[in-house]
C-alpha cells in the first residue's frame, strides 16, 4: 500500500481469493434490482399473509353470525286457504284437529257428529256418529294433551262417552295416504261417572301409561273424579273396563273450566269470579281444594279461557281484558303446593276466546274477539306476534302436530287455515343471559339444561353458567400456573446457571406438546380420586411446601460460606428437589392420620357437614391439570422477556451498588413488564378455550358458583359435548353457535386489551 490510497497487487489477489472478484457497474445494478424484487415480494408475501389472517378471522365471524341470523327471524302467521265450516253451520263445533302432514282435517259438533274432511279444500271424506243413547243429550266437552288425540263427551245421564281420533297412514303403491279413523278405547258404551246420573255440566279428560282420568263437575256442583281401566278377560278375550269414582266434595263457586294434569295428580278448577283452585290427587279418596289463587285483577274481569302447556304442568290463563298469564304449580319448605303466578304476556286489544297449544314445545297461540290471533312462548316470555286475521271472533284454534299451521274458525263459521313459520321461538336475552322461572323450580335461576328424556321438557338455555364456568375454570388454573411459571422465568432468566437452564427451558417447552386430552385422562381418572382421597395432603403441599422452600433457604444461607461455595452458583434450585419430594411424601403418607386427627376421619364428609359441597371432578382438579398445562406457556414467553432484557441494564444496576434481588424488582421486571403481561394474557386465553381437559376432569355441571370443591361446565366443553347429538337447524343447535361466539368474542376482548396495556407498558419502560 503507497501513501494509504492504494493496493498491492499482492494484497488485491488475496481478496479476491477470499471474497471473490468485485461485480462490476452492471452486476451491481443486477445485484440491486433482484435485491429490490426480493423486498417487494417479501413485503406483499408478509402483507397478503397478515391480511389473510383477518380474513379468516372475519370469515370465522361470518359464518358463526350466518349460522345464528335465523334465531332472529321474527315469526310469521300467513293465509292459506278458507272455507264454510264442512258440514255445515247448524251445530256448533266443540274441536278442530289436523294431521301432521295436514291433508286431513276433523271436526266434532255439538250434535256428536264427527266430520273428517280434506283440509286444502273441506270437502267431507267421512262421517261417524257417536252412539248417544236416544233421549241422552251431549252437555259437555273435553279434550286430553293434543299429542293424545283422546276428547271426552259429557252426557245428561252422567255417563260419559270417550273417543279418539288418529290418522293411519297407507303406502299402497309408494303413494302416502292419510286414513282417518276414530276408535272409542272404553268401548262404545258410555261410560259412567256419576253413580247419581246427574248432568255432567264440565268435563276433562287425560290419558297416560298409568291409565285414564276423568274430572267432572255435574249440574249440582259436585267434583267428581273417575280413573277408567281396562282389561282383557283370559278365557273369553273380552275387554272389560273398570271405573273408580271419587266424590271430591262440592264445587268451590260457579265453574266455568275444568282441567286435569296428565299424570292425574293436579286438578284445577276455574270460577266465575276470577279464581284458580287446585286439587291435591295424590290419595284421590281425601282429596279436596288445596289451595286456591285469585287470577284476575278487580271483580270487572273474568277468566275466559283456560289451557295446559305442553307437558301439563303450567296454566295459561286468558282474561276479557285481553291479558294473558302463565301460572303453575310450587312447592314450599313444607312439601306444600301452591298455585303462583309466573309471568305475563303482552295483552291483546278484546277479551281472549280461546288458547291452543303447541305439541311439541311449551309455546301456545291465543285468539281474541276482534280476531286477531297471539303467538306467545313462555321460557323466552316473549309475545312473538299479534296478527289479525278476521274481522270477527275466533272460537276454534288449534295447532298441526308440526307446530306450523293453525286451524281457526270464527263467528261467521269460516276456516282458517293459517301458515305458521316460528321456528325459534326459545331465544330471547332475557331466556340466555337473565334469570329466569321454570316449570317445577321454586324461584327463578340461571340454568343450562338443553334435553332430557321427557317429550314436554322445557328447554333451558342460559348462557350464564357456561360463561361463569369458563371464567371458573381460567381463574383456578391461573392462580396455580401463574405464580409457578412467572416466578420460575425469573429464576431461570436470571439466576439459574446457563447450563442448567439450557436443560430446564427445553424440558419446560416440551411439557407444552403433551396432548391435553392425556393431561384430562388423567386429571379425571387418577388425579381426581387421588385428590378425593389425600384432601389434606393436597392443602399441605399447597400451603406449607412454600414456607419448607422458605425454611430450606434460610437454613442454606445459614451454613458456611464454604460449604455453600461446593455448590456452583446458579445450581441452588437442584438441592431443593429432594426436599420437595420428601415432603410431598411425607404429606401423603400423613394424610390418613390427619383425617382422624382432625376430620373424624373423612376429611371430604366433614366438608359436608360445614356446608361445602364436594364433588370428585371439581375446579381443584382442573386448575392442578389445566395449570400444568398452561405453565409451560406462560413459562417460556416470560422467560425470553426476562432473559432479552439488556445486560447494560443490569450490570449498570449492579455497578452502582443494587444487589441482584433490588435488580431484578426495580430494572428487569419493569422493563420485561410487557412481555411478562403478554405471556400472562396468552396463557389465560389458552385456559378459556381449554377443551378437554375440563371436559374430562370436571363433572361438566353448568353450576352458577365459584366453589373450588365442585365441577363446572365451560363454553368449550358444552360445544364439544351438545355439538354433534342436537339437530342441524334447530335452536339449540344455534345457541351452541352463539355460545362459540361467545367463547370467540371473550377471547378476541381478552387477547385486545392484554395488547393495549403492553403497549402502554412498553412505551412507559421504554426510556429505562
Amino acid at each position: 500500500m503507497k501513501n494509504g490510497s492504494s493496493s498491492s497487487p499482492e494484497s488485491t489477489h488475496t481478496l479476491d481469493k477470499l471474497f471473490g472478484a468485485m461485480p462490476d457497474a452492471a452486476a451491481r445494478a443486477s445485484l440491486r434490482k433482484f435485491r429490490a424484487t426480493k423486498d417487494v415480494s417479501a413485503k406483499y408475501f408478509i402483507s397478503a399473509s397478515g391480511m389473510g389472517v383477518v380474513f379468516a378471522l372475519a370469515l370465522i365471524f361470518i359464518f358463526l353470525f350466518i349460522e345464528l341470523v335465523p334465531i332472529f327471524a321474527p315469526a310469521k302467521i300467513e293465509k292459506n286457504t278458507a272455507y264454510i265450516v264442512p258440514g255445515g253451520p247448524e251445530e256448533r263445533t266443540l274441536l278442530l284437529d289436523m294431521d301432521r302432514y295436514q291433508e286431513v282435517g276433523v271436526r266434532y259438533r255439538g250434535n256428536g257428529e264427527v266430520l273428517f274432511f280434506e283440509l286444502a279444500t273441506g270437502m267431507p271424506m267421512e262421517k261417524v256418529f257417536l252412539p248417544v243413547p236416544e233421549g241422552v243429550e251431549i252437555r259437555s266437552f273435553g279434550k286430553g294433551e293434543p299429542r293424545s288425540n283422546l276428547v271426552v263427551f259429557g252426557l245428561s245421564d252422567g255417563t260419559a262417552i270417550l273417543v279418539r281420533h288418529e290418522f293411519e297412514l297407507d303406502w299402497t303403491g309408494n303413494v302416502r295416504t292419510i286414513v282417518p279413523t276414530l276408535t272409542f278405547p272404553f268401548g262404545r258404551d258410555p261410560v259412567p261417572v256419576d253413580p247419581m246420573n246427574r248432568p255432567l255440566r264440565h268435563i276433562a279428560v287425560q290419558r297416560a301409561a298409568a291409565g285414564t282420568a276423568v274430572a267432572t263437575v255435574t249440574d249440582d256442583d259436585r267434583v267428581l273424579l273417575v280413573q277408567l281401566a281396562t282389561r282383557t278377560s283370559f278365557l273369553t278375550g273380552e275387554t272389560v273396563v273398570t271405573t273408580t269414582e271419587h266424590d271430591l266434595g262440592p264445587a268451590p263457586g260457579e265453574v266455568v273450566d275444568v282441567l286435569i294434569s296428565s299424570n292425574m295428580i293436579n286438578l284445577f278448577l276455574a270460577d266465575a269470579n276470577g279464581k284458580l283452585h287446585y286439587y291435591d290427587l295424590r290419595q284421590p279418596s281425601q282429596a279436596g281444594p288445596a289451595h286456591s289463587l285469585e287470577v284476575v285483577p278487580d271483580a270487572s274481569v273474568s277468566i275466559t279461557a283456560v289451557d295446559f302447556l305442553l307437558g301439563t304442568v303450567s296454566l295459561v290463563v286468558g282474561r276479557s281484558d285481553g291479558s294473558i298469564s302463565q301460572y303453575f304449580l310450587v312447592r314450599d319448605h313444607k312439601n306444600r303446593y301452591f298455585i303462583t303466578h309466573v309471568r305475563d304476556f303482552e295483552s291483546h286489544s278484546a277479551p281472549i276466546t280461546i288458547l291452543a297449544t303447541e305439541y311439541t314445545r311449551k309455546g301456545f297461540a291465543a285468539a281474541d274477539s276482534a280476531g286477531v290471533v297471539g303467538l306467545h312462548y313462555p321460557t323466552s316470555e316473549r309475545t312473538l306476534l299479534l296478527k289479525p286475521i278476521t274481522d270477527s271472533p275466533v272460537h276454534v284454534l288449534a295447532f298441526s302436530p308440526t307446530n306450523s299451521a293453525l286451524l281457526a274458525l270464527d263467528d261467521t263459521q269460516t276456516v282458517h287455515l293459517l301458515d305458521v313459520d316460528n321456528p325459534h321461538p326459545e331465544y330471547s336475552f332475557s331466556a340466555l343471559w337473565q334469570k329466569v322461572w321454570y316449570e317445577g323450580r321454586a324461584a327463578p335461576d340461571y340454568v343450562w339444561q338443553s334435553s332430557s328424556a321427557s317429550d314436554e321438557f322445557e328447554s333451558k338455555f342460559s348462557q350464564m353458567p357456561l360463561t361463569l364456568g369458563t371464567l371458573k375454570a381460567s381463574f383456578y388454573a391461573m392462580l396455580i400456573a401463574m405464580p409457578l411459571s412467572v416466578l420460575g422465568a425469573i429464576y431461570a432468566a436470571y439466576f439459574m446457571s446457563p447450563k442448567l437452564r439450557s436443560i430446564v427451558k427445553p424440558s419446560i417447552e416440551v411439557m407444552e406438546a403433551l396432548p391435553t386430552v392425556i393431561l384430562g385422562f388423567l386429571a379425571g381418572l387418577w388425579l381426581a380420586p387421588f385428590v378425593e382421597s389425600n384432601l389434606p395432603a393436597v392443602f399441605s403441599i399447597v400451603v406449607f411446601m412454600p414456607l419448607m422452600m422458605l425454611l430450606a433457604a434460610f437454613l442454606w444461607s445459614s451454613l458456611p460460606h464454604r460449604i455453600r461455595l461446593l455448590v456452583p452458583d446458579g445450581w441452588e434450585a437442584a438441592m431443593l428437589v429432594p426436599i420437595i419430594l420428601v415432603f410431598g411424601w411425607v404429606c401423603v403418607t400423613l394424610s390418613p392420620h390427619i383425617e382422624i386427627w382432625f376430620f373424624d376421619g373423612s376429611a371430604r364428609q366433614w366438608l359436608t357437614d360445614v356446608g361445602i359441597t364436594y364433588d370428585q371432578r371439581n375446579a381443584l382438579v382442573v386448575g392442578l391439570a389445566m395449570g400444568f398445562a398452561v405453565i409451560p406457556t406462560i413459562f417460556s414467553i416470560a422467560e425470553d422477556a426476562i432473559f432479552n432484557v439488556p445486560k447494560h441494564l443490569t450490570q449498570g444496576s449492579l455497578a452502582l451498588g443494587a444487589t441482584p434481588w433490588q435488580t431484578v424488582t426495580r430494572v428487569v421486571l419493569l422493563t420485561a413488564s410487557p412481555g411478562i403481561f403478554s405471556a400472562i394474557m396468552i396463557g389465560f386465553g389458552r385456559a378459556v378455550g381449554e377443551t378437554m381437559i375440563v371436559l374430562m376432569a370436571t363433572g361438566n355441571s353448568p353450576v352458577m358458583n365459584f366453589n373450588i370443591f365442585e365441577g363446572m361446565r365451560t363454553l368449550s366443553a358444552n360445544i364439544a359435548v351438545e355439538l354433534p347429538e342436537t339437530a342441524v337447524g334447530s335452536t339449540h343447535y344455534r345457541i351452541l353457535f352463539l355460545a362459540a361466539l361467545v367463547l370467540f368474542v371473550l377471547t378476541f376482548i381478552v387477547n385486545t386489551v392484554a395488547e393495549i396495556v403492553r403497549q402502554r407498558l412498553r412505551k412507559k419502560y421504554s426510556s429505562l
